[in-house]
């Protein structure tokens, strides 16, 4: 901050808590709608539980795509034990098929979600003093409510800055040379 010559004015650097919060939120490409609730925990518990709001959410489709990095809450056996579970049972339930598609580990720019993350945090928390975690989440869920309205009146489908402009189409190809030559 820029102040005048004399007294300069302290901010403290350590203010009392007024609690904690994770949230647990899901990106659905195609439309840009956010799914998101809230834990008390970041585990594999945690996933299955957002798998099955997207299951349910998406229960006309034939096939959930579900990409994510290599967090050990994505990769857990318990996890893939529970979706090969589910995966058995589709002929009775009529859901969905559930299928992964891991992010590379390192690569968190292609986690779309992270950007949504980045927009949600610079609008709502950074610069905020809410007065409890319940009026941090109401911001938050008006914010995504939002989010997904204008998403649904004006359809664009997320991740348009990483895919469309790839060196070669993006088809898995031996001849494919999708390293810029430029990079070292």
């Amino acid at each position: 901050m820029l102040d005048p010559p004399g007294p300069h004015r302290v901010v403290p650097q350590w203010q009392k808590s007024k609690g904690c919060m994770i949230m647990t939120a899901a990106l659905e490409l195609s439309g840009n709608q956010v799914t998101h609730f809230y834990s008390d925990k970041k585990n594999t518990t945690e996933m299955i539980r957002m798998m099955d709001v997207l299951l349910e959410r998406y229960a006309d489709r034939r096939t959930l795509y579900l990409s994510w990095d290599a967090a050990s809450w994505h990769v857990s056996k318990k996890l893939k034990q529970r979706i090969t579970e589910h995966n058995l049972t589709i002929e009775a339930s009529g859901l969905p098929r559930v299928e992964t598609a891991p992010l590379p580990s390192g690569a968190q720019f292609l986690n779309v979600i992270e950007s949504v993350f980045s927009g949600m945090s610079r609008a709502v928390i950074h610069n905020s003093n809410y007065q409890s975690v319940d009026a941090a989440r109401a911001a938050i869920d008006l914010y995504f409510a939002a989010r997904n309205q204008q998403f649904r009146d004006n359809p664009k489908r997320a991740g348009n800055r990483i895919w469309g402009d790839e060196r070669v189409p993006p088809a898995f190809l031996d001849s494919n040379n999708c390293k810029d030559p430029t990079w070292r």
